[in-house]
């Protein structure tokens, strides 16, 4: 397959499975706000992810389960008044869809009539299966996410990686089944061996978009505050920072401090 990258003017659904068959690598980041968006679709990203994460980076709650459906609605409306190209994928919160697959429904529909957004995502297999089905029954696309799921950290108690044991892997493997099956357009696989992902990725039709689950899958996902360096206490293997916005930022706050003390700024070209 060739692996050449393809210019496309709009993402979709069917573009992410096209760059499957074809063998090019799909890239996604997060975005919750309309500056950064701009910034990441102008770059050319293939997926934006208006992620549950906001709870951690926007808000600085301990864990993304506090993030209300109003709230991710509000950032997913900011983002796709932004973007031009990139596919805007925003997370069903914790509490909008496990227990009530109608609840599932209204939740979905809410976030794509009020926010505009092009798909959803939710945490978990089998369990979820009926919220899944309602929700695709009613036209509106959905991502999974298997592996570690952020939503359910009170029940695994830590981050650390998952489906290091047989029975937690065939699970994860029968569930990513299940989901293409189901009709999921794509998959996140969150901090799984890399091993046991590239298997899930060459099981299924669908793409498999990876945060910490190796380089045998169809695409990666990353926290752009965290690739950017913004964040800087938050250090798992998986991360590559490309800047560090953190000490620049920290550098630039600084100097125009010390600008303003000093009566440097403004001088006379800044002012009328």
């Amino acid at each position: 397959m060739s692996t050449a990258k393809k210019e496309y003017k709009r993402i979709t659904t069917k573009t992410l499975v096209d760059m499957k068959y074809r063998g090019e690598k799909i890239s996604m980041l997060t975005a919750y706000d309309y500056t950064m968006a701009k910034i990441v679709d102008n770059a050319g990203i293939d997926v934006i992810l208006v992620g549950d994460s906001a709870s951690n980076v926007m808000a600085g709650h301990e864990t993304t389960l506090p993030i209300t459906l109003d709230q991710m609605i509000y950032h997913a409306s900011s983002v796709i008044r932004a973007i031009n190209r990139s596919l805007v994928v925003v997370d069903l919160p914790f509490g909008t869809y496990q227990s009530d697959p109608m609840e599932a429904l209204r939740s979905a529909i809410r976030i794509m009539k009020e926010s505009g957004a092009h798909a959803v995502k939710m945490e978990g297999g089998k369990e979820i299966q009926k919220s899944i089905k309602r929700i695709l029954n009613a036209g509106i696309p959905v991502m999974g996410h298997l592996g570690l799921t952020p939503q359910s950290i009170y029940k695994f108690g830590t981050y650390t990686v998952r489906a290091k044991e047989e029975a937690e892997a065939e699970k994860l493997k029968k569930d990513a089944l299940m989901l293409e099956k189901t009709g999921c357009f794509a998959i996140v696989l969150e901090k799984v061996p890399a091993k046991l992902a590239a298997e899930v990725a060459k099981s299924v039709t669908i793409p498999i978009i990876g945060i910490g689950a190796g380089s045998g899958v169809d695409g990666q996902v990353l926290v752009t505050h965290d690739m950017l360096g913004m964040t800087h206490e938050f250090n798992p293997r998986f991360l590559r920072r490309y800047l560090d916005l953190f000490a620049e930022m920290t550098q630039a706050f600084t100097q125009y401090i010390d600008d303003v003390k000093t009566g440097d700024f403004p001088n006379e070209k800044e002012q009328y």
